[in-house]
């Protein structure tokens, strides 16, 4: 595969449960299941596959029925899996979350260990795709020292990252500048930089942060007001795009994946905030975390 990009991440089996009734504890429950396919690394790369990018993810997988299943929708989309671990006797990762009758969690089990199966040792291995890739994006859901050491190695390579939470967000601070572009929301911004935002000034005093560190490209999620964007020369904020909300737990997925497309297309900044944003905003107007829909012309369509 020639001018790709990678992803090194999990890959998820996401299995819901849904009663039809009020959920009673210690009890066999009717309702449905539903099996669908996550990670967040995964579901990125597969929103690359749909934006036009040829996209190869590197992660871990058992030789299970799930691994099957997350091979085959890969096939389906032309994500590139050739560069996968294979670990025969481990459960591939799989999240299973039972909820309750207004449709919130009441009790999840995560089985993802295989993900430490990516280790240093290993994606060494991955040396001459690293080196090659238009661009790598990873997030915190991967060890710290993994993190550490890949930034620290691949220094030339162009680093897009994927912050996730506060709680992961945290693994990069002490090394958040070898990362070329990032993806914090307001609240992991604050983590990073130790800098409270309540005004404008606040994100001032953040942007400079993040640049001084290294940083090269900065977007930050504000929810309702929209995102802040800047290269430590441009910056600005755009709007929030109305839309009406089915499902939000994709449009981070989606963002991160808009700003891969944009950065291999060699998009202008500014552009690049907008774009990213509809894509979300797509992201979000359906009810699977992957909107099927998810395309570069559809996206440009929501151009004002």
């Amino acid at each position: 595969m020639k001018d790709f990009s990678l992803v090194i991440g999990g890959a998820n089996v996401d299995i819901q449960g849904f009663p039809e009734n009020q959920l009673k504890l210690r009890d066999s429950n009717p309702g449905k299941l539903k099996i669908s396919l996550g990670g967040v690394g995964r579901n990125i790369a597969d929103n690359m596959c749909r934006l036009g990018l040829p996209t190869k993810l590197v992660t871990a997988l058992g030789e299970d029925v799930y691994a099957a299943k997350i091979r085959e929708g890969a096939k389906k989309i032309g994500l590139d899996l050739s560069e996968a671990l294979t670990v025969p006797e481990q459960s591939s990762s799989t999240y299973l979350s039972i909820l309750d009758e207004n449709g919130d969690m009441a009790l999840a089990l995560a089985d993802m260990d295989i993900i430490d199966k990516l280790d240093m040792n290993f994606i060494r291995q991955k040396t001459d795709s690293i080196k090659a890739a238009k661009i790598v994006v990873v997030d915190t859901n991967l060890h710290r020292d993994l993190l550490d050491q890949l930034t620290f190695e691949f220094p030339k390579t162009s680093f897009l990252l994927d912050t996730v939470s506060t709680t992961k967000a945290i693994k990069v601070k002490d090394f958040v500048g070898r990362f070329h572009t990032i993806k914090p929301n307001k609240a992991e911004a604050e983590i990073l930089s130790g800098i409270k935002i309540e005004s404008n000034e606040d994100l001032s005093r953040v942007e400079e942060y993040f640049m001084k560190q290294g940083v090269k490209r900065l977007f930050i999620t504000l929810n309702k007001e929209g995102v802040f964007f800047s290269d430590g020369i441009n910056r600005g904020k755009i709007n929030c795009i109305q839309a009406d909300v089915i499902n939000s737990t994709g449009a981070g997925d989606a963002f991160v994946a808009a700003l891969a497309y944009c950065h291999v297309n060699e998009m202008v900044l500014q552009e690049t905030a907008y774009f990213a944003q509809c894509a979300a905003v797509l992201a979000l107007s359906h009810e699977d975390t992957i909107n099927p829909n998810m395309s570069v012309e559809n996206i440009l369509k929501m151009y004002n």
